[in-house]
This record gives C-alpha cells, sequence and structure tokens, in this order.
C-alpha cells in the first residue's frame, strides 16, 4: 500500500519561543524561520509538512495520533516533555510509521536531569545538538526509510 506523502513536525512547549530564549543554547532562528525551512525542504523534496507547536501535553499526544493513517512519519521535539511524559512515548510507539526524536541543544551536556530521554524510548531515531538543522536531518531520515517502504 502507498503511503502519504506528508510527514508531521511537532514541537512541544516553549518552542514558540525559539530566537527569543536561552540563544547559547537554542540559537536565534525563530519558530516561524524554522517552519519555513521544513516546508521549503519538504516541498524541495517532494513531500509536505504538517507543523503542530503546544505547551500543552494532551495536545502532542492528540497530533501525534492524528497523525497516524495522513502522515508516514514523524519528527518530534517534545521539548521538556521528553523526560517523564509516558503518555507522549506511548503514542510515538503506538504511531503507524517512523518516528525521529529531535533536540536543538545538546542535552547531555547540559543539567543532568536532561539526561533522562523517555521519550526517545520510542524513537526509530534520535538527534541532539545540531540546531535547527536538526530538524533537516530528521527529515532526510524519514525520506530514506520512505524509500523502502515505496512512499
Amino acid at each position: 500500500m502507498k503511503l502519504s506523502r506528508t510527514i508531521t513536525v511537532i514541537n512541544g512547549p516553549n518552542l514558540s519561543q525559539l530566537g527569543n530564549r536561552e540563544t547559547e543554547h537554542y540559537g536565534t532562528t525563530t519558530q516561524d524561520e524554522l517552519l519555513e525551512m521544513i516546508k521549503e525542504k519538504a516541498s524541495k523534496d517532494g513531500f509536505t509538512a504538517d507543523y503542530i507547536q503546544s505547551d500543552i501535553e494532551g495536545e502532542l499526544v492528540s497530533a501525534i495520533n492524528s497523525a497516524s493513517g495522513t502522515s508516514f512519519g514523524i519528527v518530534i521535539n517534545p521539548a521538556a516533555y521528553s523526560h517523564y511524559s509516558i503518555a507522549i512515548m506511548d503514542a510515538m510507539a503506538a504511531f503507524d510509521g517512523p518516528v525521529v526524536e529531535v533536540h536543538i541543544s545538546r542535552v547531555f551536556s547540559r543539567d543532568s536531569f536532561r539526561n533522562n530521554l523517555v521519550t526517545a524510548q520510542a524513537a526509530d531515531a534520535f538527534i541532539a545538538g545540531a540546531g535547527v538543522r536538526g530538524y533537516l536531518h530528521a527529515m532526510n531520515i524519514l525520506y530514506e526509510l520512505a524509500e523502502k517502504t515505496e512512499v
């Protein structure tokens, strides 16, 4: 069965503040600039990208669940929820396609509590520390997986 050529990019809490908050960790690219980068890459590569950002855990779970059957893959940055959200991890595990988890900063070189990444257990791939370009790398990983499933 041929799947959708749509990916879903999901960003968690505080990522709407990209470009303004802790630029030493997250850089100066804004959420709007990130969204434009994602959409440009998807279009150039023959895909479309849906984008969701929420500060609310339940909305992120709903976004993952809604992507099943409509998107062939998910790129997700659960942000702070990555450290403790069993609900997001369970939704990621139940998703019917590949999931790549992205973190903009070098999470393992920051506060020790950031070393525990619950959600990463349900990801097919994990990228951290590549800045916002990590999203573009995650998209490439999804495309490679798509080639294997004839998306």
